[in-house]
């Protein structure tokens, strides 16, 4: 269940129409943003995807698309060492209050790791944190520290927080009903090809 769910600007400037001409040739293609939705049908390659405003898309997959499978998880997943992702929202004090944990299986450990600005489906904005667990205080709620490359931040993890494990998955998920996160590769035309997905599984509604 989602309490918020997982992004993304805009150049402009011009002195004349040549110029714009130009810009416009540099300028990196703005990447497609994530379907989030439901798995209407699926017939060899192709999905039809119905998307949380009733939005319906097709989508693609090749050899080069890869899937992960996410289970309801708990809190007491959450674990000294565990590789970890946390959107989260910042606090006066410093520290970050989780909107949501995901905890990776260990053969994805490593997977995005870091620290960055996050944007949810909803439009709110945030942070995404990827790392690993260091201290983990079970005292008056649930404290960790995330480790990531260089540096390191202090989250606050509430009881009710959504937690969600990501593990390796494989197309047998990719069924009708299935709740999923679908990826464009770049430069994806319409019907888009899908790069990556995330499937729900057991009816679990990825959180992200």
């Amino acid at each position: 269940m989602a309490k918020l769910r997982l992004l993304t600007g805009l150049l402009a400037g011009a002195l004349t129409l040549g110029s714009v001409a130009v810009q416009a040739a540099d300028a990196p293609a703005k990447p497609m943003m994530a379907i989030r939705g439901t798995i209407t049908q699926i017939s060899g390659d192709q999905l039809q995807i119905t998307d949380r405003r009733g939005q319906e898309h097709t989508a693609t997959l090749n050899d080069k698309t890869t899937v992960s499978a996410v289970s309801q998880g708990k809190i007491s997943d959450i674990k000294p060492n565990s590789f970890i992702g946390t959107a989260a929202a910042p606090q006066p004090d410093g520290t970050l209050k989780a909107l949501e944990v995901h905890v990776f299986d260990p053969s994805l450990r490593g997977s995005g790791e870091g620290f960055r600005p996050w944007q949810g489906a909803d439009g709110k904005t945030g942070t995404m944190t990827n790392g690993t667990v260091g201290t983990l205080v079970n005292a008056n709620g649930h404290t960790m520290t995330v480790k990531y490359q260089n540096g390191e931040k202090k989250v606050i993890v509430p009881d009710d927080v959504p937690v969600v494990t990501l593990s390796p998955g494989n197309r047998s998920q990719l069924v009708q009903g299935a709740h999923v996160i679908l990826w464009p590769a770049p430069g994806s035309a319409t019907p888009v090809v899908a790069a990556r997905i995330v499937a729900g599984v057991n009816g679990t509604i990825p959180p992200m």
